[in-house]
């Protein structure tokens, strides 16, 4: 589906409406609008800068704004489809305003909310869409999207804190690479240089290092081509079922960081579960939408399991308690639930001690990364340091 960005009139108003729509061609742009009730007076396909999707691609932060905005202007009484007009014209984002034009067009022509966001997973996911519907059937609309924007927001924190804790070890690698690549293509030349003129062998280490500048120097093309081939093709991999598996596989048993991934998951699934809850979403149903909320597969299928035994009838607490990599703090804040009515409550309580604990733990790792980096710079640098100033120091005393 391409999107379009049309000028059209409106025939039961006569206005003109600017906005854009998902069609497979510019014809059927063109007939979606006359089926709307309006007369196409300019098509023309969206982003076709080579760039634009790149600039205007939405991000979390568009989400989220647009949530925020969006629920304030309906808890106010504004009618929809000037709600969303009203939000469009305060996004700069122009894909994202192209969205919320094309959600706004499918309201005018009598869609519902969530239908009409259907239309864009990749902006709106199965949780959002999910609570959207919710609060349509429940007339909480304003208040389902408050709460949407409450998890967008802590979603957006938590993930910016695991990125800013992995930023300093990606600097750390970069360094340590362009120091190697220095020393290979300027200073290492340099010593073989030196013993080539004084006739005397190279040592060993320094013979490993001369072969490898000389090899890089001239053959860097070919090092580049098999590189980005690797990439190309973990980057293949990563996409199909067999990868997605290894990846998260490898995420629930990784050192050091395995702990830190099993609170995102059991964060992410209490706070959705309790979001869906208490928006009245089915007990079946939100574990069903929060275990797809999760975003890896392993999880997922213990919670695929534990919703089966729900469904039949078993509790949930004693459901999640046997199945692997569900921590035991769920099922026993869960239990409590059970036993006072109130599960969505308690599903949030151990939300909100799963995200401090993951708080504290990304701190941890951040202080622990530190020097263990740091001895790491020093061991490869120094190596290669060792490996130049040794022949040197070596031909100084054979002077």
């Amino acid at each position: 589906m391409n999107r379009y960005t049309y000028v059209a009139k409106d025939n039961k108003t006569g206005e003109i409406i600017k906005g854009s729509i998902q069609a497979e061609s510019e014809m059927s742009a063109g007939k979606l609008l006359v089926e709307r009730n309006m007369v196409p007076r300019q098509i023309k396909e969206f982003g076709t800068n080579p760039f634009d999707k790149f600039l205007n691609r939405i991000t979390a932060k568009d989400r989220i704004n647009f949530t925020r905005q969006f629920a304030t202007l309906i808890g106010a009484g504004i009618p929809l489809s000037e709600a969303l007009r009203t939000v469009a014209e305060q996004t700069e984002n122009k894909s994202m305003r192209a969205v919320i034009e094309d959600i706004t067009t499918a309201i005018d022509a009598g869609e519902p909310l969530a239908q009409a966001m259907a239309r864009y997973p990749k902006v709106f996911n199965h949780v959002y869409i999910e609570l959207i519907k919710a609060g349509e059937l429940s007339g909480t609309l304003d208040k389902a999207l408050m709460r949407l924007a409450t998890q967008l927001e802590k979603d957006a924190a938590v993930l910016a804190k695991i990125r800013s804790a992995m930023m300093y070890p990606a600097i750390v690698i970069v360094v340590i690479i362009a120091v190697m690549g220095f020393m290979l293509f300027t200073i290492v030349p340099q010593v073989e240089g030196l013993y080539s003129d004084l006739n005397q062998p190279l040592p060993g280490l320094t013979r490993i290092m001369v072969s490898a500048s000389n090899f890089l120097m001239s053959y860097w093309w070919v090092v580049m081509i098999i590189i980005g081939f690797i990439v190309y093709m973990l980057f293949q991999f990563s996409k199909s079922k067999r990868g997605i598996h290894m990846r998260d596989l490898f995420y629930l048993n990784v050192p050091m960081f395995k702990q830190l991934f099993i609170r995102l998951y059991m964060g992410r699934f209490a706070r959705t579960s309790q979001i869906l809850l208490s928006t009245g979403v089915p007990m079946v149903e939100t574990l069903k939408i929060s275990s797809d909320s999760v975003n890896n597969v392993i999880v997922q299928e213990s919670l695929e399991k534990a919703t089966v035994r729900v469904a039949n009838g078993k509790a949930l607490s004693d459901s999640l308690k046997i199945q692997k990599y569900i921590m035991p703090i769920l099922p026993q804040m869960i239990a409590i639930g059970e036993s006072s009515g109130k599960i969505d409550e308690m599903l949030g309580k151990a939300a909100t001690v799963l995200e401090e604990e993951l708080d504290e733990m990304v701190r941890t790792i951040s202080t622990m990364i530190e020097p263990i980096l740091m001895v790491l710079l020093a061991v490869m640098a120094g190596g290669m340091i060792g490996a130049i100033l040794f022949p040197i120091y070596s031909l100084v005393t054979l002077v």
